[in-house]
């Protein structure tokens, strides 16, 4: 059974140059699926100026958005997100980093496409999601309700995140989502359905000589683009088999503009 936990105990963490995110002890957390999902993003489309309007589907705390707010500090932001917890944290992370004056939020559901098409900045250039990946039969569900719905297909998965960014996206524009490695063709197949082209393919390894890749980090274009080729990318792999951050992980903090320590110890 779940339930609503209220915000308790906080933590105020670095998340992207002087940007920083409140964010509960023992509630969901920004995670690498973020992190990646933000670089592959930034990647996506060039340095823009102001025009370049973006949607981060599923905001949840703001990790993503923030991330893109600090590489594009000209463009302008929505996010869209229905877990409440969540969505009181986006709204007061937003605020304290000054940024409400690019940044609009909505309470809502992802899959109400009407909302979608009525938000402000519609059709979007960059549209970005992190969807849970996680079947609900697989398994207990976290009795908390924010863990729960980060990780949860309760409210839908990477196909529902891509049927709704292919409704808002602007000609030319991108989508960036991950989605679990156990079943990459979720992703292929839902891009396809939602009239969107492949373009590439990054899996991410947590740790080396463990698992193997945990998610993958897919971006796509417009169905009418048709490209040529779709480039699986060199996975990225966060640490070494000692627990070491590896050089990949480490440029991933220069990109956010976040310090490197090098001689950190690694995680056990």
């Amino acid at each position: 059974m779940l339930h609503t936990s209220p915000l308790d105990e906080l933590t105020d963490d670095a998340i992207a140059g002087t940007y920083r995110v409140w964010q509960r002890r023992r509630g969901h957390r920004y995670s690498l699926d973020d992190v990646v999902t933000a670089w592959e993003a930034a990647r996506a489309v060039p340095e823009v100026d102001g025009t370049l309007s973006c949607l981060d589907l599923g905001c949840g705390i703001g990790s993503v958005l923030i991330m893109l707010a600090h590489r594009f500090p000209t463009a302008r932001f929505v996010g869209v997100e229905a877990q409440e917890i969540s969505y009181e944290l986006v709204q007061r992370n937003v605020v304290r980093n000054g940024l409400g004056d690019r940044v609009v939020l909505r309470h809502g559901d992802l899959r109400d496409h009407d909302a979608l098409r009525a938000l402000p900045g519609a059709p979007f250039d960059l549209i970005t999601g992190t969807p849970p990946y996680f079947d609900p039969k697989d398994g207990t569900l976290p009795p908390d309700s924010q863990k729960a719905h980060a990780r949860v297909e309760l409210r839908g998965g990477v196909e529902d995140y891509l049927a709704a960014a292919a409704t808002v996206l602007a000609p030319g524009g991108r989508v960036v989502v991950c989605a679990g490695a156990r079943a990459p063709e979720r992703a292929l197949d839902g891009g396809q359905a939602a009239g969107l082209s492949a373009l590439r393919r990054r899996d991410v390894i947590p740790r080396a000589g463990k698992k193997g890749p945990l998610f993958g980090v897919f971006t796509f274009a417009g169905g009418a683009e048709h490209p040529d080729s779709f480039e699986h990318s060199k996975p990225l792999v966060a640490r070494d088999e000692d627990g070491g951050r590896t050089p990949a992980a480490h440029d991933l903090r220069r990109f956010f503009g976040l310090p490197v320590n090098e001689a950190e110890a690694p995680s056990p």
